[in-house]
């Protein structure tokens, strides 16, 4: 689930301005190199920061507030998790016309999950979903009346999905996607207490070492609510087979499983239309989620 945008500024990032930010604010990191990693995400812009370091740089507006939020609640989450996340480190301020706050953390070894890899490991499926569980199981007391944990419901993403698929229809069958929206809207509501979400849990924000999960990065769309976004990582990674075993290791009921269907079209269709004609590697990826997301439910083993 993608953080809510607002105005789509985007400053010039580079490596001397990031070399600036760092050495002026943080002197003690001063003699590290600094090596961009590329490709990034779209949200921000990621350099190694020695061996142990990164940072991470905002790109535009929709993106901010991901720093302040992850120093607050990952430390308090991570041991509670089954799977490494990010540690923070600090929290850079604006600077040399940089207009956002930006983050340093602990660097984390491994290699972006692949289908190619996962799609088919039963184990892959159990490891996700015994860290949604041990996430959704966390409490903590402060977190009332906090809009930065609050996340737009499904519904609010009608208009622009409906859209989407009228301009996707000679690409995707719009027939099926129509139903399956239909379903996810008429969906029972999550009427069970809030839980912890990550909000944007998908392939690229998992790593991998010696062919296994290993950590779960950029918690950017952390918030309590309705877990059901989480359920696109069954349609971004794992196959039918995997993802019968992520459903009942889960134990997601019909309306939940529906409505991440719903989350799960909803983006692969709101990232195909944004990017799939300038970014060959996004449109293979949205594609397969897209498409996977209108199988349907696998049956239970």
């Amino acid at each position: 689930m993608a953080t809510v945008r607002t105005a789509d500024t985007r400053p010039t990032i580079n490596a001397a301005l990031v070399r600036r930010l760092v050495d002026t604010q943080f002197p003690q990191w001063a003699a590290l190199p600094l090596e961009l990693l590329d490709p990034a995400g779209s949200d921000h812009v990621i350099y190694r920061l020695g061996g142990q370091l990164s940072v991470r740089i905002p790109r535009h507006g929709g993106a901010i507030g991901q720093a302040e939020k992850e120093l607050e609640w990952l430390p308090r989450l991570a041991p509670h998790l089954p799977l490494a996340i990010p540690v923070p480190v600090a929290v850079g301020e604006p600077d040399f016309g940089y207009p956002w706050r930006w983050a340093v953390s602990r660097w984390l070894e491994g290699e972006v999950a692949t289908v190619e890899a996962l799609a088919d490991s039963s184990s892959a499926a159990v490891q996700l979903a015994e860290f949604l569980a041990a996430l959704q199981q966390f409490r903590s007391e402060d977190v009332e009346a906090r809009d930065d944990l609050t996340a737009q419901p499904l519904a609010s993403r009608d208009r622009a999905t409906r859209a989407a698929i009228a301009r996707t229809h000679d690409v995707f069958d719009a027939t099926a996607m129509t139903d399956l929206w239909n379903a996810a809207m008429s969906a029972p509501e999550w009427d069970r207490p809030p839980v912890w979400f990550h909000g944007d849990f998908h392939t690229g924000n998992l790593l991998t070492l010696d062919g296994r999960l290993s950590a779960v990065i950029d918690f950017g769309g952390l918030g309590i609510g309705d877990p059901a976004c989480d359920l696109m990582i069954a349609y971004t990674l794992l196959s039918a087979d995997s993802r019968a075993v992520f459903r009942a290791t889960l134990d997601v009921d019909d309306a939940t499983w529906t409505r991440g269907r719903g989350w799960a079209l909803a983006t692969g269709l709101n990232a195909y239309t944004s990017y799939a004609a300038t970014n060959p590697g996004i449109a293979a990826q949205t594609t397969r989620q897209i498409t996977e997301s209108l199988i349907g439910r696998p049956s239970l083993p």
